[in-house]
């Protein structure tokens, strides 16, 4: 642990500029260096470490070493900053800051109103809310950017460092605009719907692998999307001005045709699309967390969605 007491602030600032301007020229001129004063600092680094960091060439590369120290660079400037917030958020007043990222069958209307449950228990904790597809968000969460994060639960909820609990089962929604064709039928099978453009999640999205899998058991394996988007507002924005099928979260279809906004298809035989819970870091979490998870459990209960199924790697 002697080269770890050694490191500084300014060490494990320079190693990711360094990684991310990708040759030692152009990170010697974002920090204002000469070139054979920024090989020499590296040189510098690689001793505190006792081992190669870069493999330098037309653009350095990584060693395993040098990705350990970007790993710990990531989480102990992320720890810094979130600190730096805390501090600030108290000298205006407020005790803690929670960071919250979700999918989009969260944002309808669980984590909104966990939100509002949690801040009447707890006033002074201020809650920064961003959304995104559950990749994105898992990384961000290992690097410690969120607190929690509200998203499918599959394998990938399951690492050693993590804990989750699952708040309900969604499905698939299948979603049209008010005046579209099939909007008042009683049932409508898969088929009935292959003659429309459709509109689908991105390719990258649990969403959008469920999705392709049920198109292949319905025949429908060469269904290319007119338009991919993650985006609610774009989906009900393309919606309501075509004749295009849309497909979401069950859970967020239900909140936009309760809002009137677009209408559910009574699709037979529709499919489930898996738990959505709760995903956070072991032993990293405070009581604030623990809280807003409570939170997240007791709104789903009066939501009438499925109640959580416990925790898993706590």
């Amino acid at each position: 642990m002697a080269w770890a007491r050694r490191l500084r602030m300014r060490h494990l600032e320079s190693f990711l500029i360094l990684l991310d301007a990708g040759t030692l020229s152009a990170a010697a001129q974002r920090l204002h260096m000469t070139q054979s004063a920024m090989s020499h600092w590296l040189g510098e680094m690689e001793a505190l470490a006792g081992a190669r960091l870069l493999v330098r060439g037309r653009r350095l590369q990584l060693t395993p070493a040098g990705d350990a120290v970007r790993k710990l660079a990531l989480r102990v400037l992320g720890e810094v900053s979130r600190a730096h917030e805390e501090l600030g958020s108290i000298a205006k007043g407020a005790v803690a800051r929670l960071h919250v990222g979700s999918v989009f069958a969260g944002v309808a209307h669980l984590v909104p109103r966990a939100i509002v449950s949690f801040q009447q228990a707890q006033p002074n904790v201020q809650i920064e809310v961003t959304e995104g597809v559950f990749n994105a968000l898992l990384e961000r969460l290992e690097r410690r950017d969120y607190d929690v994060i509200v998203g499918s639960i599959d394998a990938r909820a399951y690492g050693p460092h993590l804990a989750h609990e699952v708040l309900f089962e969604d499905g698939i929604g299948v979603v049209v605009a008010r005046h579209h064709p099939l909007a008042g039928r009683q049932r409508i099978a898969w088929r009935d719907l292959f003659a429309f453009p459709w509109v689908m999640p991105p390719r990258e999205t649990l969403m959008r692998t469920r999705l392709d899998t049920v198109l292949l058991e319905r025949g429908a394996a060469g269904l290319q999307p007119r338009v991919e988007t993650g985006s609610v507002l774009t989906l009900e924005a393309v919606l309501r001005g075509t004749d295009y099928i849309g497909v979401c979260s069950g859970a967020m279809a239900r909140h936009l045709e309760a809002l009137g906004l677009l209408r559910v298809l009574p699709v037979a035989d529709a499919e489930s699309f898996g738990p959505v819970g709760a995903v956070w870091r072991q032993g990293g979490a405070g009581e604030v967390v623990h809280a807003f998870v409570r939170s997240l459990r007791e709104e789903a209960a009066r939501l009438g969605l499925e109640e959580g199924q416990g925790t898993a790697g706590s």
